[in-house]
């Protein structure tokens, strides 16, 4: 079976009941299809670098999928019927990732720089 991960964004009018609803739709579409999610995470409400169908921000949405190649023709034909979903993006992958996506280490990173106001480094560095 192949990997890939998917990705899709959702209106910016949704209440996040409403996205993680639409991550177990597409959830089970997969598993109907003889496939495996093996990881799901929410990136969050994310502002977009342009207005795509009047939306200024979408939440984001990963997949990380495990199955044959029909289950990705099937998911992304769902998903250019459903309204709510207004981009979507699936790529094939060699391996998945372990642990947290890069996206999701990202806040992590951001909260350590927000803390100290040198560039990461505290007055001991300084000679």
């Amino acid at each position: 079976m192949a990997l890939y991960e998917h990705v899709f964004l959702a209106r910016q009018d949704l209440a996040q009941a409403q996205v993680d609803a639409l991550a177990e739709t597409a959830t089970k579409i997969i598993e109907d299809n003889q496939g495996k999610v093996v990881k799901t995470e929410t990136w969050g409400l994310r502002s977009l670098a342009y207005k795509i169908a009047k939306n200024r921000k979408a939440h984001y949405v990963m997949l990380e999928i495990d199955g044959p190649g029909p289950i990705v023709a099937e998911l992304e034909r769902q998903e250019a019927i459903n309204e709510d979903i207004i981009r979507y993006m699936t790529v094939r992958v060699d391996e998945l990732e372990q642990g947290p996506t890069v996206m999701m280490r990202k806040g992590d990173r951001d909260g350590r720089r927000g803390r100290d106001r040198d560039g990461g480094r505290d007055n001991r560095d300084r000679a």
